[in-house]
C-alpha cells in the first residue's frame, strides 16, 4: 500500500495539486506544506475547536481531518476568510465588542461564527453559543464573543 496520495484541493480560491502522507492531517497540511500558518492547532484531539476551518463551506476540524480526505474539497482558512461578504463586519463587531485578546481561538471562532451567521440563523444568543460550544476560549470569555455575532447579524438585517 501507497504511503503518499495525490490530491487536488482548492484553497481560498486556488487549486493545489499535492502529494501528502496518507496519515498526515488537514491542519499539518495547510500549515507546513502551504505556509497558511492562521489554521492554529490547540489540542489535536478535536476539542478546542482552534483547528476550525471551512470546508466545503461547513466547518470541520483540520486536526481530526485529514489532507486525502479533502481531496477534490474547497478550504478556507483563516487566510481566506476576507474573500466572504459577511468578514469584514465579524471581524469589526470582534474588535468593537473586546471578543478577541491573545488570538490563538480567533481564527476558528470566526470559522464557525460566519458558518452560523451565513447560515441565515436568527441573532439567538443560545443558539449562537451552542453553535460555538465546540471553540474554547481561555481569554475573553464568551458574552463579548455572542454579542459580536449578534451585532453582525442584526447588522445583516438592516
Amino acid at each position: 500500500m501507497s504511503q503518499t496520495q495525490d490530491i487536488t484541493v482548492t484553497i481560498n480560491g486556488e487549486t493545489i495539486h499535492a502529494t501528502v502522507p496518507v496519515r498526515q492531517n488537514l491542519a499539518d497540511f495547510l500549515r507546513n506544506g502551504q505556509g497558511l500558518t492562521g489554521t492554529h492547532v490547540g489540542c489535536e484531539h478535536g476539542v478546542c475547536g482552534a483547528c476550525t476551518l471551512l470546508m466545503d463551506d461547513q466547518t470541520v476540524r483540520s486536526c481530526l481531518t485529514l489532507a486525502v480526505q479533502a481531496d477534490g474539497a474547497s478550504i478556507t482558512t483563516i487566510e481566506g476568510l476576507g474573500a466572504r461578504p459577511d468578514t469584514k463586519a465579524l471581524k469589526a463587531a470582534f474588535t468593537n465588542r473586546n471578543a478577541l485578546q491573545c488570538g490563538y481561538c480567533t481564527p476558528g471562532m470566526l470559522a464557525s461564527a460566519l458558518e452560523y451567521i451565513e447560515s441565515g440563523a436568527p441573532a439567538d444568543r443560545t443558539a449562537i453559543r451552542e453553535h460555538l460550544s465546540g471553540n474554547y476560549c481561555r481569554c475573553t470569555g464568551y458574552q463579548s464573543i455572542v454579542d459580536a455575532v449578534c451585532e453582525t447579524i442584526e447588522g445583516r438585517q438592516s
